[in-house]
């Protein structure tokens, strides 16, 4: 089901998806872009509506301020770029923690939320994290809720948050990353996609095969791993049951 765009102000009835990047064409012609995966779990718990905001288009700050929840999307682009629309963005998050409304970055959108709040991204040390991964619970969290305290999610990610901003606390970890998730505030970040289905996935490594492989990675097998992460759809319920519902 696609998602509209935002006409005029966001309402108190509407949960906003700050759009920041497309999906690898290749996986958007047989399985949707970011803005699809995203709802499509979030209309089991929310009835209102349900619209994007392309951060990259938007010359002028959209009217965000009643929105009842903002989920900001990954994207191709790396925070490090420092590009305006980045800068403006991050204005936009910012001003959203600081009226405590809740917010959810999704891989760039943690990175972006990090950044906004004073923290540090960049390349990670420790070298890409692609496919389906082993994520260890650090903390108890609302975001967490029904979940074991280690599960797997799907991921694709070169950078990485090095410094939290203050006050934020580090709620998972990786074997590759040691800032999976972390909460501020309302605001939680994500660095992998709980949007992202098995099929969505696997189309992501089959496009970046030759990168993969160049860089020493074992393919053949993280091919292997990948499946439909059920703990993504929960985390993106959560989301809205425990923040956006419960206010």
């Amino acid at each position: 089901m696609a998602v509209s765009r935002l006409v005029g102000a966001a309402e108190s009835s509407t949960i906003v998806i700050l759009r920041c990047g497309d999906a690898i064409s290749s996986v958007v012609e047989r399985h949707g872009d970011f803005p699809e995966w995203i709802a499509a779990p979030l209309r089991d718990e929310w009835r209102g509506p349900i619209v994007e905001v392309d951060a990259r288009d938007v010359a002028q700050a959209p009217e965000l301020s009643r929105a009842a929840g903002l989920i900001v999307s990954g994207s191709a682009s790396s925070v490090t770029e420092r590009a305006p629309w980045m800068l403006r963005a991050e204005g936009w998050l910012r001003d959203a923690v600081a009226r405590r409304q809740p917010v959810l970055g999704i891989c760039f959108g943690h990175q972006l939320l990090a950044s906004a709040l004073d923290g540090e991204v960049t390349r990670n040390p420790a070298g890409r994290e692609i496919g389906t991964v082993s994520v260890r619970r650090l903390a108890d969290d609302p975001l967490f809720d029904g979940l074991t305290d280690g599960f797997e999610a799907n991921a694709t990610h070169v950078d990485t948050v090095t410094r939290l901003p203050d006050g934020a606390i580090t709620l998972a970890e990786t074997s590759l990353e040691r800032t999976a998730a972390f909460a501020v505030g309302r605001a939680r970040g994500v660095q992998f996609h709980p949007e992202m289905s098995g099929p969505a996935m696997r189309g992501y490594l089959e496009a970046r095969r030759d990168t993969i492989e160049q860089e020493g990675l074992p393919y053949t097998s993280m091919l292997e791993r990948v499946r439909d992460a059920e703990a993504g759809p929960r985390i993106l319920r959560n989301f809205v049951r425990h923040f956006v519902v419960a206010g």
